[in-house]
């Protein structure tokens, strides 16, 4: 097995899908042209977790996930089928949702302090007089109290020696000694009394923005922050996880969310250390945003991120740059209709938005930096109030340009956060620059905090929030992308790739994942309207006098959303398509907490969003069928431009499940559902037989070309991993030159199209040439040859809108 992947195919590990399911399609896998398996977290999760994000017992492999043996089966059948393995785990945070369900959790609510698992949790103790903050009650807790809803239950139980607490459905324990003897003799037992004893406090769920006193993932309060930062801590979280390395079951981690850490390089370093240990090693990856020109820590030991850099990158370069003034004029147009106009600019809006996650659902972790400033700095402290120090930390915070930085790396960050902090707000210019020399010395534990706490709130505030208000294109709103760079030009797109092939080589490049807001190739079909912004300003006003929800931003946002995921103009919608759209559109509209959100939804507006989509897939699905018949077929073009683009590109490329088809999923958990690998295998097995016989698959609806050029692609790779060595961009003139992308790997050339609209208004290829190194070259997608150090590319592209070129002797 080589010690690092030549390309990866994730796989979503759940109880309808699990060890022993993924042990049955690792011969697809390896038909396919995979060279790894990449599975999603596997350790015990909250029951019923379909991601396994919120695990709950770190020391086991989930039982519902197919447990130990699960593992030692799919680890088998992979071996026997040349596969290598990376594992995705979760080191930032625990589920805590249920807490019975996480034994140390349990412990800590239960004992407190005095639980051996009480360093493991990050809680500040002295906030909540000794007590963790639980926001689980539907009221404050005198109305539930009241009201009867709190209840003791005293059988003990193996976990529970003295008795448990009741709120519905939710369970805690009691702590020892919490109810006296003659209480418990008596039955006489007070639900409230025996609450104000507990080492937790329960709380009205709404506190949980402003009172809470334990770290979370971002803003989801089930999710509890762990201090993976503390040796014994580490060598706890990580005991299962490094005996897959150790047994062989393993050859790879991806490290989930790093930047919640305290210090992410840090543990990478201690990761590492631990690794080699077990005498194998192993490749590693993070999944670390990074903000348009910002740099991958070069310290840090990792083999790279998980890729959504390169994949603003693949869809960039395919954008119509001619399109973005006609697609600017329609937002503005539409935001003036509303009524609801904000500046244009993507970073003004970014602020505004940043800001509200600072007011709202980051507010307990901004004044936990309020309290930490005390014993860093009493005298910033004594200086300004609490209230004036709240609002300059919030400043800073809504101001950091990237996800955090990494003292002593990084202070840049800050003295530009501070800079434009103090020119939007200069009434608080005195407390930025007092609060700046703290938060810059990483010696202070304020100043830690400060780099956990920028991340949540730019996650929150772009990518689930702004991200679904700036709407003028779809495509661009997608985690890693900066949608103020509308499009990449190819010249630019090679100095990227040519820079990860240099620095990152062994880095994951992605187009599609489970965290992803549109599947690939909706996002391709929606890159089409760029090249037609008229045309599309004309459907969406067709769409609009048809059914509206009155906020012209969001029915932009929503009728992209049914374009570029609408299955095909030429059959019929699936029987889910509707209730899929539906769970999109309010997810959609409450994340962007404009006209409607979740913590106070707007019935009527959501009234007339369901409308919308019920009039989309009912009395106007024959418009929005013709529209798409319109553009799909350009949508194909790009979506196998960008797939060859990513599977040809430098890095390694993975392929989320079911994306060597069709993939047109929308967010979360639409990108999660069941694959059919039945269907898939079939589908891989008639395009086999088809090429054998020289039969090619058309570019249609089906998807079979693209499961073609992906299995060629992966293929190619694994085969002949030493013609992807190196990369140089490829001449490509003539009158037409401009819709293509063309680079040598080292041996394996690959030419995509771009801008397929124009290049059709403009008759095709024309006399564009290709022009390479003389020899003879075998096409690996259609088998033909080619002879010679210029190619008509009319020719080359014939039948498929991408090519990959190899010697003939090594095809």
């Amino acid at each position: 097995m080589v010690a690092h992947p030549l390309s990866t195919y994730r796989l979503q590990i759940r109880k309808g899908f699990d060890l022993d399911a993924a042990a049955a399609v690792t011969g697809y896998l390896r038909d396919l042209g995979v060279s790894w398996a990449y599975l999603s977290p596997i350790l015990t999760a909250t029951p019923g977790s379909d991601h396994g994000y919120d695990v709950v017992d770190v020391t086991r492999i989930d039982p519902d996930r197919g447990g130990a043996e699960g593992l030692d089966r799919f680890a088998a059948a992979a071996r026997a089928d040349d596969l290598g393995i990376l594992i995705d785990i979760v080191p930032n945070h625990m589920g805590v949702a249920e807490p019975r369900e996480n034994p140390w959790w349990w412990d800590v609510l239960r004992q407190g302090r005095a639980s051996d698992r009480a360093d493991v949790f990050d809680i500040d103790w002295d906030f909540g007089d000794g007590r963790v903050r639980v926001p689980v009650l539907g009221s404050s807790l005198d109305e539930v109290t009241a009201a009867g809803e709190l209840s003791v239950d005293l059988e003990p139980a193996p976990d529970a020696p003295d008795g448990v607490l009741r709120y519905f459905d939710h369970v805690f324990p009691l702590a020892p000694g919490s109810v006296t003897d003659v209480e418990r003799a008596s039955g006489d037992v007070d639900a409230r009394t025996v609450h104000d004893r507990q080492h937790y406090e329960l709380r009205f769920w709404k506190d949980e923005a402003a009172e809470l006193n334990y770290r979370r993932f971002f803003a989801v309060t089930t999710l509890a922050g762990v201090r993976v930062e503390i040796p014994e801590v580490f060598a706890d979280t990580h005991a299962e996880i490094l005996r897959w390395i150790s047994e062989g079951l393993a050859d790879g981690l991806r490290v989930d969310h790093p930047d919640g850490l305290l210090d992410p390089g840090g543990y990478l370093e201690q990761l590492g250390a631990a690794l080699r240990s077990t005498g194998r090693g192993s490749y590693v990856l993070i999944e670390k945003i990074l903000e348009h020109g910002e740099l991958l820590p070069s310290w840090w030991e990792t083999d790279g991120t998980t890729g959504y850099d390169a994949l603003a990158e693949f869809g960039r370069v395919l954008v119509d740059p001619d399109g973005q003034a006609p697609l600017d004029a329609l937002d503005v147009r539409l935001r003036t209709e509303t009524g609801t106009l904000p500046a244009q600019d993507w970073h003004d809006l970014i602020h505004d938005t940043k800001r509200m996650i600072t007011e709202t659902i980051q507010i307990a972790e901004i004044r936990r930096l309020v309290r930490g400033l005390r014993p860093a700095a009493p005298d910033v402290a004594s200086d300004f109030t609490d209230e004036v120090l709240h609002d300059a930390l919030a400043e800073l915070l809504v101001c950091f340009p990237v996800y955090r930085s990494y003292l002593p790396a990084g202070r840049e960050e800050l003295d530009r956060a501070a800079v434009e902090a103090s020119d939007r707000r200069p009434e608080l210019f005195d407390a930025i620059a007092a609060l700046v020399p703290v938060l810059a010395d990483p010696a202070h534990e304020v100043s830690r905090r400060f780099q956990q706490t920028t991340g949540p709130v730019m996650a929150k505030g772009v990518e689930d929030t702004a991200f679904y208000r700036y709407n003028r294109l779809g495509a661009l709103t997608e985690v890693g992308g900066d949608p103020s760079e509308f499009a990449l030009p190819v010249a630019e797109f090679h100095i990227a790739q040519a820079a990860r092939q240099a620095s990152w080589p062994r880095a994951m490049t992605a187009l599609s994942t489970h965290d992803t807001k549109r599947g690939e190739d909706v996002r391709a079909r929606l890159t089409v309207l760029a090249e037609m912004p008229d045309r599309w300003e004309a459907a969406l006003e067709e769409f609009r006098g048809i059914a509206s929800t009155g906020h012209g931003p969001f029915d932009t946002l929503l009728w992209q959303a049914i374009v570029g995921a609408w299955p095909t103009a030429s059959a019929p919608l699936p029987e889910d398509f509707a209730e899929r759209l539906h769970a999109y559109a309010e997810k959609a509209a409450r994340e962007a907490a404009d006209a409607t959100g979740w913590w106070e939804p707007n019935e009527a507006f959501e009234k007339r969003m369901h409308a919308l989509v019920d009039a989309a897939t009912g009395a106007a699905a024959p418009r929005v069928a013709a529209f798409v018949a319109e553009i799909e077929a350009f949508g194909w073009t790009n979506s196998l431009s960008q797939k060859l683009l990513q599977l040809a590109g430098p890095g390694v490329p993975d392929v989320y499940q079911g994306s060597e088809s069709w993939e047109q999923s929308l967010v979360d958990p639409d990108n999660r559902r069941p694959i059919d690998f039945d269907v898939r295998r079939a589908t891989l097995a008639a395009v086999d037989a088809g090429f054998a016989r020289g039969d090619l698959p058309p570019v249609d609806a089906t998807g079979d070309a693209k499961v073609l050029v992906t299995s060629r692609a992966l293929r190619t790779r694994r085969d002949r991993p030493e013609l992807f060595s190196g990369y140089v961009p490829v001449t490509v003139v003539g009158e037409a030159a401009a819709h293509a992308i063309a680079f040598d790997r080292g041996g394996a050339l690959a030419i995509a199209t771009r801008l397929p609209v124009g290049l059709e208004e403009r008759g095709g290829w024309g006399d564009t040439v290709l022009l390479r190194r003389p020899g003879t070259s075998v096409d690996v997608f259609t088998g033909r040859r080619y002879e010679g150090s210029e190619i008509l590319v009319a020719d080359l592209l014939a039948t498929y809108p991408v090519a990959l070129l190899v010697s003939e002797e090594e095809s």
